[in-house]
């Protein structure tokens, strides 16, 4: 299976789940969080790391964290927006595409 899938999979999770969680406290909230987790891979990155070009090239450590973020943003908006079972999946699917990015993130950081 290829590491990309998986990700971009956590990846359109946390565009859903984000928004979900916040539009009951702020419209603004919730587009935001789309804004940035939508907005911040895009314009920066590493080099190479991926097929796209970003504007803004950055080194792998912050790379790597902003990558994180998805994950992260997915499973946080998930347990506040949804039920339980439907969380503890979207962490499963988190944890599998963090561990199948592990051989990636050491190639950036060893690059």
């Amino acid at each position: 299976m290829s590491a990309s899938a998986p990700r971009f999979l956590v990846e359109i999770i946390a565009w859903v789940a984000a928004p979900w969680a916040l539009a009951a406290h702020s419209i603004w909230l919730a587009v935001l969080a789309d804004v940035l987790l939508i907005g911040l891979p895009t314009v920066f990155g590493m080099p190479g790391a991926k097929k796209q070009k970003n504007p803004v090239a950055i080194p792998a450590r912050p790379a790597i964290a902003l990558e994180l973020l998805q994950p992260v943003a997915a499973c946080v908006a998930a347990f506040a927006a949804w039920p339980t079972i439907v969380a503890s999946l979207v962490v499963v699917a988190s944890l599998a595409a963090c561990v199948l990015q592990l051989r990636r993130w050491g190639w950036m950081l060893a690059r």
